[in-house]
């Protein structure tokens, strides 16, 4: 069997990018006409063989008529405009989702704001500072952490959760959960997004439980679980493997309301992690919102050495900075004001590029 895949590149900015879409030189990225593309990267993937070519978009019609059909389809899904089906969110737009860590564990953060008064101050801050999603957890998924029972999973979060839309009604609440259970008892409480770094795959009734709620979701890859994922993690294509995932989850959660998360760092190694942000573009032919979690994680020291610091805030920064030239629309982030900031100046920069 061979299949193929899609990935626009050859990006263009701005003004530049608006001048080539009008002169029907470029195509708008997502239905973003600030971010064009002239070339596409097909990928062809035949058993255990992996090779792609690139081609002006319009030479599409010289593939051979199976790569054809398959590439105006995905040519399709990568340059309309997503659907705004999250509260208060725009995905022509750069989304920040703050992280609320309510656990003891985490791996850079934990036990920070676990009182009812320093979860309130850094959430204010978060909103303050440009997040436009927060996302709740109770549970720390670091590599080698232990499940949490759900009763306490629940205790950690519950006041948050509870309180969130009785203070902060305009901004968009995430519960990130593993567990069925927590799921709707967050429904219950108005969060409007539900973040399983297991794909929902670790709670088997979570997908049917959740049927009856139109909640949007995050597919989330993770190869194996927290406590394994780091344990010699392999893939035959980590880009394609992770592709045909999203596939076979979307068709699995059967709901039009899905953001995607590829889990930088869940069950990757450098390398891994790499392939997947430079060729991050991929992911669009599946006609959905990215969403990419970077913040503080340990491919930046492996890459900066003696040069690693706590926060990571350079390394973090540097990373949203390339994903957002590639299109990507949300971000998960610990440290909102100076991501935000970042973004800021690096968007202007882009509104004026010409060539």
């Amino acid at each position: 069997m061979i299949k193929y895949y899609t990935r626009a590149c050859n990006f263009h900015y701005g003004i530049n990018a608006k001048k080539l879409i009008k002169k029907k030189l470029a195509l708008p990225l997502c239905g973003n006409n600030n971010i064009a593309f002239d070339k596409l990267e097909i990928f062809t993937r035949k058993k255990n063989k992996i090779f792609s070519k690139f081609i002006y978009f319009k030479n599409i019609n010289s593939l051979s008529s199976f790569c054809k059909k398959r590439v105006k389809i995905d040519l399709k899904k990568i340059i309309a405009k997503r659907k705004n089906f999250l509260k208060n969110i725009n995905f022509i737009d750069t989304s920040i989702m703050g992280i609320l860590n309510l656990t003891p564990d985490s791996f850079s953060d934990g036990g920070k704001f676990n009182s009812k008064k320093k979860s309130q101050s850094q959430i204010l801050k978060m909103i303050n500072s440009g997040a436009k999603i927060i996302d709740v957890g109770g549970e720390s998924t670091r590599p080698g952490s232990k499940t949490v029972p759900t009763k306490e999973e629940w205790r950690r979060i519950s006041y948050v959760i509870k309180n969130f839309k009785k203070k902060f009604k305009n901004t968009t609440l995430s519960v990130d959960t593993r567990k069925s259970d927590i799921m709707i008892q967050g429904i219950k409480y108005k969060v409007d997004l539900i973040n399983d770094v297991s794909g929902f795959n670790y709670d088997t009734q979570s997908l049917s439980r959740l049927k009856k709620y139109s909640i949007p979701k995050v597919i989330h890859h993770m190869k194996g679980t927290p406590n394994t994922m780091q344990k010699n993690p392999k893939y035959k294509s980590v880009l394609l493997d992770i592709y045909d995932f999203f596939e076979e989850r979307i068709q699995k959660v059967n709901d039009k309301k899905v953001i995607l998360d590829p889990g930088i760092g869940f069950g990757k190694i450098l390398k891994h992690n790499l392939t997947l942000i430079s060729k991050i573009s991929l992911f669009h032919s599946l006609g959905f919102p990215i969403l990419i979690g970077t913040s503080r994680k340990r491919f930046i020291s492996q890459i900066s050495g003696k040069y690693d610091s706590r926060d990571r805030i350079g390394g973090t920064l540097a990373s949203v900075l390339f994903l957002l030239s590639q299109g990507v629309q949300i971000f998960r982030v610990h440290n909102v004001n100076e991501v935000k900031q970042g973004i800021l100046v690096f968007k202007k920069i882009l509104s004026n590029f010409s060539n």
